[in-house]
């Protein structure tokens, strides 16, 4: 586990909000508390929250129930000291709110070894962490965030009955931050897990976990949104909830009133790095679908297409003649790729998978990724106005190309029209796009600045035709009326800009 923020810092700025993967656990240690002794076995008997004589609900009952199956996690690490650090002073050594927030595995901008401790005293160091997780199975099955056990050396299981197990990290997956361990017991209590696809916003949920080290902790609020799309991550529908969420909750679970486990808590957003009334939690039936995995194959195998995609505005939806703006827009197809070989291009729209709806560009990743390579996957696209069918052998994911134009010469062409400045390609940044040519953006203005264009950008295409000159771009711009959509490559991305001149 690392011992800062999961996968993205925690920022500390009175004036930026940060998306942090909350719950990084530091060295806490937790005090003792006095908790009673689990049932015997058996998942948690659904039960309905009364209410006190305040008219407020009164959850101890369903505390008493799912508490014994959530678990305190403790963690140790080797890690070099100033986080990676071989040499140098650390001009923060005396400060004592760097050594607090160092405490926690906090990383602060401007602070070496993002709160690894001081550089160049000593090659490694022992580092204490905290977490939650809960069991699945009366066997020992525990389930948490793959954040809290990256990098563990040793990982220690606890009880609310105050056993404590050595546990085998049986798998981990960074994607979705889910990770399965095992401990040698049996007869354990353990949760039911609930269908998070038909929890409602507004409805109450309760979290337990280890804040700060704070064993066996409860918090309380309402599930305030549902399948939300963070930064950088595409195989997590994310439920937001206001439940309070700090450090040590990581990995812990997600109830519903009914004593189902309906998420995982895993991230938080935060201007502090401690809780803000907003936090993120797996549903449960993205975090049982890799725990299967991880189970029996010990890793997590997703399909891969083999295109970069976008969402859909209203312009770009009516501009390819959709009804609405509803599916996956491909903006790049991968060369020797599964979806090359199946005759997808860009400008294609995938409007489901096996049937399966893809209402958005977000939920084509994740619907893919669930399906095992080499399997075949029937797709249903829109192309040329209208719809059609494709099957595709899907591959295994691999990591992501990177391509990047390098402009270099003098501009050779304008559009007053459209209010951009430009030149052709050279042969050579063509080649490296591994494009047959291209319109270069120097400058936008106007109606091409409006729709977003930078300079930089690398006009490809304009209503899903190429382009392979500043002439043939004049022509086809000329033609295309007052509503077009323009294929960009903009660094390592391809995208469609929706243009109106009038």
């Amino acid at each position: 586990m690392k011992t800062a923020v999961v996968r993205s810092s925690l920022v500390f700025s009175a004036i930026v909000l940060a998306l942090t993967g909350c719950l990084q656990e530091g060295g806490a240690i937790s005090p003792s508390h006095a908790v009673s002794t689990p049932p015997a076995v058996a998942p948690a008997t659904p039960s309905a929250v009364s209410a006190n004589r305040y008219g407020l609900p009164d959850f101890s009952g369903l505390v008493e129930q799912v508490g014994p199956a959530v678990v305190n996690i403790s963690v140790t690490q080797k890690v070099a000291r100033g986080g990676g650090a071989t040499s140098g002073d650390d001009p923060f050594a005396d400060d004592p709110f760097y050594d607090f927030l160092r405490r926690f595995g906090v990383p602060v901008p401007g602070m070496p070894g993002n709160g690894g401790g001081r550089g160049g005293r000593a090659p490694e160091q022992i580092q204490q962490g905290v977490g939650s997780g809960f069991i699945v199975s009366a066997d020992g099955y525990v389930l948490t965030n793959a954040h809290v056990v990256d990098g563990a050396t040793e990982v220690t299981v606890k009880l609310t009955d105050k056993r404590d197990f050595k546990a085998k990290v049986v798998g981990s997956d960074k994607r979705t931050d889910v990770a399965l361990l095992k401990i040698d017991a049996s007869g354990l209590p353990f949760v039911k897990t609930g269908d998070a696809e038909h929890s409602k916003v507004g409805e109450w949920v309760i979290a337990m976990g280890s804040p700060f080290g704070f064993e066996n902790t409860v918090t309380a609020g309402i599930i305030s949104a549902k399948a939300r799309r963070l930064p950088d991550e595409n195989y997590v529908p994310f439920i937001q909830t206001d439940v309070a969420i700090n450090p040590g909750n990581s990995g812990g679970p997600l109830f519903n009133l009914a004593g189902e486990v309906i998420g995982i808590n895993s991230q938080i957003y935060s201007r502090s790095g401690g809780f803000m009334g907003i936090s993120f939690a797996i549903p449960i039936d993205v975090a049982l679908k890799v725990k299967d995995q991880l189970q029996k194959y010990g890793k997590v195998s997703r399909g891969r297409l083999g295109v970069a995609i976008q969402g859909l505005d209203a312009d770009l939806a009516q501009n390819f003649g959709l009804d609405k703006p509803a599916g996956a827009l491909v903006a790049n197809v991968e060369t020797g790729s599964p979806a090359e070989k199946a005759g997808l291009q860009p400008g294609d729209v995938v409007l489901s998978v096996n049937g399966q709806k893809v209402d958005s560009s977000a939920d084509l990743p994740r619907i893919i990724g669930e399906q095992k390579p080499g399997s075949v996957v029937r797709l249903s696209i829109w192309r040329d106005r209208k719809a059609r069918e494709v099957n595709v052998t899907l591959g295994e994911q691999v990591a992501e190309r990177n391509l990047a134009a390098t402009p270099d010469r003098k501009a050779e062409g304008s559009s007053s029209k459209l209010g951009l400045t430009g030149r052709a390609l050279t042969g050579q940044e063509a080649s490296r796009l591994g494009v047959p040519g291209g319109v270069l953006v120097e400058g936008a203005n106007g109606p091409a600045a409006k729709a977003g264009l930078q300079a930089g950008d690398v006009i490809l295409g304009i209503n899903n035709q190429p382009i392979t000159s500043v002439e043939q771009f004049r022509k086809l711009l000329d033609a295309a009326g007052n509503r077009f959509a323009l294929l960009v490559q903009r660094g390592n991305s391809r995208i469609f800009v929706a243009v109106r001149l009038s």
